[in-house]
C-alpha cells in the first residue's frame, strides 16, 4: 500500500507522521496550516496519485479539520478516482471540534475532541494495522497532554510544553524550500526526545539540551561550530545538492531561485562565493517580496526596480511583486518568477 499523509505543522501534526513513518515503508509526507494550504496540499496528493493507478493508496489527513465544502469536494474527487480505476482509501483523523459538522456528513471523517491527534493516530495505527508502535506510548502521552492541555497530568504536560517549543522554533531548515528535511529535522528531534522521558526532571534536562541536538543534526563532519554557522554550511550545502532544479536565468545570466527562505544575506554570498558560475541570488516570499544579492556580477538594484518596482544597491535590493500569487508549489513560483524575467527590458 503507497500511504500520502497531510498533517498539521505543529507539535501534534509532526507526532502523527513520526508515528506512520514507522508503519507505512511506500509513505509521502505533506504538512499544511489552515485555510490555502490545507486546500493547495490536498490538490497536490489528488495530483500525486495519479501515477499509481494500479495500486492501493490510502490517503491520511490528521490534525486538520476540513471545511463541509472542502470535505464534499474532496469526497466527491476520490469517487470520481475510484469509479475510473483507482484503489484509494480515504481517512480523516481529527480533535478539532470545528469540523463537527464535516464529520457527521462524511464516514471517513474521524472526530474525537477528547484526544489529541497524535493519540488518534497512535490507537488508529495499533488497531487498524495491529502497528508495533508502544515504544511510542510515554511520547504520545506527552504530546497528547499538551496538546489538548491536561495541566494535572503535570510530567507529561511540563514534558509536553518542551517539545512544543522544540519543534516551534525549529528555523535552521527552512520548511517550503526543504519540507522533507526540515521534518525529518523535527522527527530526528522527536526521536531523541523519547530518551529524556523516564530521565528525573527530564523536561528541564531536555530544554538544555535541545541546542545540542539540533547541533548534532546539522553537522556536516566532525568540525563543531556555532549553531548559526552550521546552518548557514548546512543550507549551502542542501542548496547546492539541488541547485540544478532552482537554477533561473535573466539576460543570460545564472541565478538561483528561493522561496521563502529569507534572511539571506549570509547563505546568499556564502552560495555565490562557493558557486562562481552563478551571477545572482533571489528569495521569494508568500506575499511576493523580493531579496536580491549578487557578487559584482550584476547590478541587481536595476533588476529589483524592473521586478518588484524596488531599488537597493548593486549587490543587495529588494522590492514587491504585485501580482504574485501565494503557492506551496515551489515549481508554480519558479515558472512565475522565470516568465517574469523572460519578458523584462
Amino acid at each position: 500500500m503507497r500511504v500520502f499523509h497531510i498533517s498539521h505543522t505543529d507539535l501534534d501534526g509532526y507526532s502523527c507522521q513520526l508515528l506512520t513513518s514507522e508503519v507505512f515503508p511506500n509513505i509521502v509526507f505533506y504538512n499544511a496550516n489552515y485555510g490555502l494550504e490545507v486546500k493547495l496540499s490536498i490538490e497536490k496528493v489528488l495530483n500525486d496519485i495519479q501515477e499509481f493507478k494500479n495500486e492501493e493508496i490510502l490517503i491520511l489527513i490528521s490534525d486538520l479539520n476540513l471545511t463541509p465544502q472542502e470535505a464534499l469536494d474532496l469526497d466527491k474527487n476520490i469517487a470520481s478516482l475510484n469509479s475510473d480505476g483507482f484503489n484509494i482509501i480515504l481517512q480523516l483523523l481529527d480533535h478539532h471540534i470545528t469540523g463537527k459538522k464535516s464529520a457527521e456528513a462524511f464516514s471517513w471523517y474521524f472526530l474525537d475532541d477528547k484526544r489529541s491527534a497524535t493519540r488518534i493516530v497512535y490507537d488508529y495505527l495499533i488497531e487498524k494495522y495491529s502497528a508495533n508502535i508502544t515504544h511510542y506510548e510515554k511520547l504520545v502521552n506527552a504530546v497528547n497532554a499538551v496538546d489538548i492541555w491536561l495541566e494535572h497530568e503535570k510530567k507529561n504536560f511540563e514534558f509536553g510544553k518542551v517539545l512544543m517549543s522544540m519543534i516551534i522554533k525549529v528555523r535552521e531548515v527552512n520548511s517550503i524550500l526543504f519540507a522533507s528535511l526540515n521534518r525529518d529535522f523535527k522527527l530526528h528531534l522527536l526521536k531523541k526526545a523519547i530518551d529524556y522521558l523516564d530521565l528525573e526532571n527530564g523536561n528541564i534536562k531536555l530544554d538544555n539540551d535541545v541546542h545540542f541536538l539540533k547541533k548534532e543534526f546539522l553537522k556536516l563532519d566532525e568540525n563543531d561550530d556555532t549553531i548559526d554557522n552550521l546552518s548557514a554550511k548546512y543550507l549551502v550545502k542542501s542548496l547546492e545538492d539541488i541547485k540544478e532544479d532552482l537554477t533561473i536565468t535573466y539576460k543570460g545570466q545564472k541565478g538561483l531561485l528561493t522561496y521563502c527562505l529569507g534572511s539571506i544575506s549570509i547563505p546568499a554570498n556564502t552560495f555565490l562565493k562557493a558557486n562562481s558560475d552563478y551571477d545572482f541570488f533571489l528569495d521569494v516570499n508568500k506575499k511576493g517580496n523580493i531579496s536580491l544579492r549578487a557578487a559584482g556580477k550584476l547590478d541587481v538594484s536595476l533588476l529589483a526596480s524592473k521586478l518588484g518596482n524596488g531599488g537597493g544597491h548593486v549587490n543587495a535590493s529588494g522590492g514587491r511583486i504585485e501580482d504574485f500569487k501565494e503557492s506551496i508549489d515551489y515549481n508554480l513560483v519558479k515558472i512565475f518568477i522565470q516568465e517574469k524575467l523572460d519578458i523584462l527590458d
